[in-house]
């Protein structure tokens, strides 16, 4: 049976495309509509699975290619994201059979189409792939995801980082090797192997500490048009994916250019730190919300997400401390969006879990230096 996949989103045109061939479908991908109306006459599809925004001629264009300039019945399935009513009821009019809003599991994608090619004769429809496949999850949109990594051999948790991407297709993982000593880009490239679509190494020859690695990420992941967001984790996974995915889903449905993540203890959450660790934090985020004249109650964690074009900005120009670079982060913001509009651009939202690890680069001696490098920054962004 053969399946056209539209989608102009190169990592879930793959990933869907990758699922359907494991399903035993042979697969069509075109990456745009005139691509998917050339391929629909050369191969005649037994059904067509498409999105709806793509350039080069819209899913409605291709919609209307097989019902009206080729008279065909061939079931047409619309996979996009939400989509207003006069949209998906326009969808109907014009002749599709089927509409699934992403996020949604690849079982039920597969279930899907098994319904419309039943009513087609002579086709018999192919089993469901796997569980481990069955399970994974086709993602709204396209996140890129930056995590630093230095001398990390021992802290990687390398089979997390993969069951998630596979998992969640429409993720993509770039760690940024930053002149580790230790044998972490090896174990990064050992990782990467294989999974090269969902997850790749960005090697920093030389340390340049925490703030130029997760900028030169940003600006890697950011030169591909297809991510809507790009945000950074830390290696240890002190926040979890969960989580991370969490902010993701609140900049999706808002208004927001910046989700970032909060460790401050609330009802139901589990967030642990070091006694001293949390002394010294509190002191220094009161002198952050000074600098800022914004109140945030942690603008340190490591966990953030933000809209490609917001990262094209911030992470261009080098970072004047090597870990203070989210102040400047919402500094920058603030210089560009005006203090009174940037109030409305960036949430701040609690962590349901944060642990701190063993094995924290950052030493209380560097905690003490934070103030001067505060006022570093309170000088230069003045």
């Amino acid at each position: 049976m053969k399946i056209l996949a539209a989608d102009d989103q190169p990592l879930i045109l793959k990933s869907i495309s990758n699922k359907l061939q494991s399903a035993g479908y042979e697969v069509f991908a075109a990456a745009d509509g005139k691509q998917a109306i050339t391929l629909y006459d050369e191969h005649r599809p037994d059904l067509v699975l498409t999105d709806l925004s793509m350039p080069d001629h819209s899913g409605f264009e291709v919609i209307d290619h097989i019902r009206n300039v080729r008279k065909d019945q061939t079931p047409i399935i619309v996979m996009s994201g939400k989509e207003d009513e006069d949209t998906i009821v326009t969808a109907f009019n014009m002749g599709i059979d089927d509409y699934i809003e992403k996020p949604v599991g690849v079982k039920e994608v597969q279930v899907r189409i098994q319904r419309l090619l039943k009513n087609q004769p002579q086709i018999s429809p192919v089993q469901v792939t796997s569980e481990k496949d069955a399970t994974a999850t086709l993602q709204k949109k396209v996140v890129g995801v930056v995590i630093p990594c230095y001398n990390e051999e021992k802290r990687l948790s390398t089979k997390e980082f993969i069951d998630f991407v596979h998992s969640n297709l429409g993720y993509h993982l770039c760690f940024v090797n930053d002149g580790s000593k230790d044998n972490t880009l090896a174990m990064l490239q050992s990782i990467s192997k294989g999974h090269e679509d969902h997850i790749s190494v960005y090697n920093c020859p030389v340390n340049g500490g925490k703030a130029e690695a997760v900028r030169q990420g940003m600006l890697y992941l950011a030169k591909d048009t297809q991510f809507d967001y790009i945000g950074y984790l830390d290696a240890d996974l002190s926040t979890d994916f969960k989580d991370f995915d969490d902010l993701v889903k609140t900049i999706e449905s808002s208004g927001f250019q910046i989700v970032s993540g909060s460790r401050i203890s609330r009802m139901g959450a589990n967030i642990t730190k070091n006694s001293a660790r949390e002394v010294i934090s509190k002191t220094i985020n009161l002198l952050i919300q000074r600098i800022l004249g914004m109140r945030f109650q942690d603008t340190q964690c490591g966990a953030k997400v933000m809209t490609r074009e917001v990262a094209e900005h911030v992470f261009n120009k080098k970072f004047i401390t090597r870990w203070l670079f989210d102040v400047e982060i919402f500094l920058r913001m603030k210089k560009y969006y005006g203090e009174k509009q940037v109030q409305n651009l960036i949430c701040e939202q609690p962590l349901k879990r944060w642990i701190h690890a063993d094995g924290s680069k950052l030493s209380m001696k560097d905690s003490l230096k934070i103030v001067g490098q505060l006022s570093k920054i309170a000088l230069h962004y003045r």
